[in-house]
């Protein structure tokens, strides 16, 4: 058990360094897009690039424009899409090898006959968090049945190990959704950020004295948008991927607790037919 707990706690560390430096590289990929992606010269009007007030031509220039906040919510796009690609993955070998609903129709079958070597055999094939829970159970199940435990022991020593296996294979499939889930939030109120931000210098050009300086304006007005539509953006696209993997994830847990029920239903049917 000892080793086993060093291992896990190993894992868990490496895993929240690898994270940290996703988090970073995500943020100075989004510097780097922002800096020569949409800040090249092409992107603005000849000769207004070195200007105070440049002049964007296109959509790239207009994003520019947005400030220093606009690399920050573009690292944490790309922090949503990197990391919901990688729980998308890990989620999909969870399920197994085989179509999920497929396998747990042939499994509860061979239950429910009463054959746990095929089960068993069936879980090997799957592979996945789902097939490891399962075959946890099918072995305790055998435990149980050669030790002659009631219905009700039975019951408990079986539901018991299930909890336990899931309780092994959730951490995995859970990993990183607390990023996720935390961008929701960031990316509103880096966007809103923004937008004080661009507001600031937009009261700042009226406030200025004689005539307003409408290009500063303008620059502070389109600062303030295009930060709350690209933090907006960023908070939509990981609320979507948050309740996506959390409904995926619940659906694995949804078909390990019933098989679980079956597995312990047959157990009482066989208790039942000694009784007999």
């Amino acid at each position: 058990m000892a080793n086993v707990k060093v291992k896990k706690e190993s894992t868990s560390n490496g895993g929240g360094m690898i994270s940290g430096i996703i988090i970073v590289a995500c943020v100075f990929v989004g510097w780097l897009i922002w800096k020569f992606v949409m800040g090249a010269e092409s992107n603005f009007e000849a000769g207004s690039f070195n200007t105070e007030h440049p002049h964007p031509i296109n959509t790239l220039g207009m994003v520019y424009m947005g400030g220093f906040i606009v690399p920050i919510l573009l690292g944490m796009l790309l922090m949503v899409v990197v990391f919901s690609i990688e729980r998308f993955i890990v989620i999909s070998k969870a399920a197994g090898k085989a179509n999920l609903d497929t396998f747990m129709k042939n499994v509860q079958g061979s239950i429910k006959e009463g054959n746990i070597e095929a089960a068993i055999a069936s879980c090997d094939k799957q592979q996945g968090s789902v097939a490891n829970a399962i075959k946890s159970a099918l072995i305790k199940y055998q435990d149980v049945k050669k030790e002659g435990f009631n219905s009700e022991e039975a019951s408990e020593v079986i539901h018991k190990e299930i909890e336990e296996a899931t309780s092994l294979e959730m951490p995995m499939l859970e990993k990183n959704l607390t990023i996720i889930s935390t961008l929701v939030s960031l990316g509103t109120l880096g966007g809103l950020l923004g937008t004080v931000s661009g507001m600031i210098k937009a009261f700042g050009a009226l406030a200025s004295a004689g005539t307003p300086d409408q290009a500063a304006l303008a620059t502070g007005i389109s600062e303030a948008l295009i930060n709350t539509a690209t933090g907006i953006s960023t908070s939509i696209l990981a609320i979507i991927a948050y309740n996506f993997f959390t409904g995926k994830i619940d659906d694995l847990t949804y078909s390990i607790d019933e098989a679980g029920t079956t597995i312990v239903n047959t157990y009482r049917r066989f208790r039942g037919s000694l009784k007999q």
